[in-house]
């Protein structure tokens, strides 16, 4: 057994899987074999979704099967959606009401107490979870603006639907097909910090949603998921100083403070999905008539590259292609884990399927040889 440490366990392999591959050198990512490319420009949201649980994409018949199942779920029971509208009175963190309402689901889930490793009651618990997000988030974000919920429609895709839910009215093509594509975007991504998370938990043999809402949690922190929402705040603060967003990122670096949406962990270049929803940003905004946060942010890229060697990631655009949508910001996490519930239920998937109890080691660096004092006496 090793005694080097690996702070953050960066490097370490802990697993086998079937489901992503990512090439950080290269700035590849491959769901299954195929590429992020393909999936994100041909594949729709609930096909992949059904690539990632089931091995293979879908033929015809067994996408209409797996998305009239999943449409069947959406509704979320009354006493979970009243926690929301609490939650949302009390102006709750988004991923937090999230968190909790996600947890309350098993209480309604008819196979929360099978065996955690049933793969078939698993694939439907992982169903009804990633068909009720969408409804619960949609709510939420109304509730909080003094709203009513609206009720999810079973003539619209997973995607779509949650623009009609949040917004009252059906989103047309172009907005519905972008999202869409933000969904199969994010879905997976390797053993990331959320993923793990979730695979810890399930290696204990607790249950999906126990696992579940313990990647939310994880994803939650600014590090991780919460990247994309301190994008946008960056790029607002550059917008409303009426500054040249060089001149700033120089003062902000000057201040040692942190660019957001550029590094990560794995990608060592331009994260492919940043380079797919960059050019969705530009095309957002030039429907809309003004390319001002896509400029903003090519700028911004464009001089980190040149002076830092800093690619983005896929926050970093995720985020300005949100706010063109007319999405609120402190959603884009939830929006985030929306979509990552996917991968998240894939891994935990294979973590029943060979399971072994995740149990790492620390090194201990506290004194040896105290020496114990009665308490009457310290």
């Amino acid at each position: 057994m090793s005694d080097d440490l690996k702070q953050g366990l960066e490097g370490v392999l802990v697993t086998e899987s079937e489901l992503s591959k990512i090439d950080g050198d290269a700035g590849k990512l491959v769901y299954r074999g195929y590429t992020i490319e393909d999936l994100a420009t041909g594949a729709s949201f609930e096909e992949v979704l059904y690539l990632l649980w089931h091995g293979h994409l879908p033929n015809a018949a067994e996408l209409d099967e797996f998305t009239d199942a999943m449409v069947e779920e959406r509704h979320v029971d009354d006493d979970v959606m009243q926690t929301v509208e609490q939650l949302a009175d009390a102006d709750e963190n988004p991923m937090a009401a999230l968190r909790t309402a996600v947890s309350m689901l098993s209480s309604h889930d008819p196979d929360a107490e099978t065996d955690p490793t049933d793969l078939d009651a698993n694939l439907r618990k992982g169903r009804r979870i990633t068909a009720k997000i969408p409804t619960v988030l949609a709510a939420f974000a109304r509730f909080r603006d003094g709203q009513d919920a609206v009720e999810p429609r079973e003539d619209l895709s997973h995607a779509a639907n949650f623009l009609y839910m949040l917004n009252g009215e059906a989103p047309d093509e172009v907005l519905a097909e972008t999202f869409d594509m933000a969904l199969v975007l994010h879905a997976d991504h390797g053993i990331n910090a959320s993923t793990f998370s979730a695979m810890v938990t399930a290696s204990t043999l607790s249950d999906l949603h126990s696992a579940i809402t313990s990647a939310i949690g994880t994803l939650k922190g600014s590090l991780h998921g919460g990247a994309n929402q301190d994008v946008m705040e960056m790029l607002k603060e550059v917008d409303d100083a009426q500054q040249d967003p060089i001149d700033w990122v120089k003062t902000a670096l000057d201040e040692g403070r942190r660019v957001s949406g550029f590094g990560h962990r794995v990608y060592n270049v331009k994260d492919p999905r940043a380079k797919i929803l960059s050019q969705r940003s530009k095309e957002l905004g030039e429907a809309a008539g003004s390319l001002k946060w896509y400029e903003m942010s090519t700028a911004i890229e464009d001089y980190l590259k040149a002076e830092k060697g800093l690619a983005p990631n896929v926050d970093f655009y995720s985020a300005s292609t949100y706010y063109q949508m007319g999405i609120p910001i402190d959603i884009y996490t939830p929006i985030f884990a929306m979509s990552r519930v996917g991968g998240w239920t894939a891994h935990v998937l294979e973590q029943y399927e060979n399971n072994r109890l995740i149990r790492p080691r620390a090194r201990y660096v506290g004194p040896t040889d105290q020496t114990f004092v009665p308490l009457d006496e310290r």
